[in-house]
């Protein structure tokens, strides 16, 4: 400290280096507002529209977990059986490269033969942290499907705007009921089964 104190064209020199090291360094810095990073978390989800959770979890969340008890470094898989949907999860060790562990959890997942035929395709991903920035609530004395065009609609204006991800909960999903007259289907010779065909 004597030395800078003694020397004082040194230190005002030093000291402008710093600054201008540290503003050339402010230029290289990757910062983020709200940082997303991968966990060390695998889901496998299998959608099959209409199957009670038994069903759901004797056809698609044992045969899942059967596949994939051999992957390298899991820590702990759980898995959820629910009404029309099965979900695993695979915790990995920390510090598990999750690349090459993801395309083993994939190979498997693609090697699945004995699946429910009317079930749907397995979705495997990768999950990735994010901070909910904010809730909104949508509100209507009109129809559902007025409620529904609304929360589409907000939900496509907000992407566009640059939000990375939106999640709608609370719509129920849209159902068809189609309604026949037996007198109809009588007079015609047609039977449910005929129609249903068509």
């Amino acid at each position: 400290m004597g030395l800078f104190a003694e020397h004082k064209v040194a230190a005002n020199l030093l000291m402008i280096i710093m600054i201008i090291a540290g503003l050339a360094s402010l230029t290289r810095l990757n910062t983020q507002y709200f940082p997303t990073f991968a966990l060390d978390i695998i889901t496998v989800r299998v959608e099959w529209r209409g199957a009670s959770a038994e069903d759901v979890e004797d056809s698609i969340s044992s045969r899942v977990e059967q596949e994939l008890r051999t992957v390298d470094y899991v820590d702990k898989m759980t898995s959820t059986s629910s009404y029309g949907m099965s979900l695993v999860t695979l915790e990995f060790v920390e510090g598990t490269e999750m690349g090459p562990a993801l395309d083993q959890v994939k190979d498997r997942i693609a090697q699945l033969r004995n699946l429910p035929s009317d079930s749907e395709i397995p979705e495997v991903s990768l999950v990735t942290r994010y901070e909910n920035v904010a809730r909104m609530l949508i509100t209507t004395e009109g129809e559902l499907s007025e409620l529904r065009y609304l929360a589409h609609q907000i939900e496509h204006d907000l992407l566009d705007r640059g939000i990375s991800r939106i999640s709608i909960t609370g719509l129920p999903e849209e159902e068809i009921a189609i309604q026949l007259s037996t007198k109809q289907l009588e007079s015609l010779g047609l039977s449910l089964d005929d129609v249903s065909q068509r």
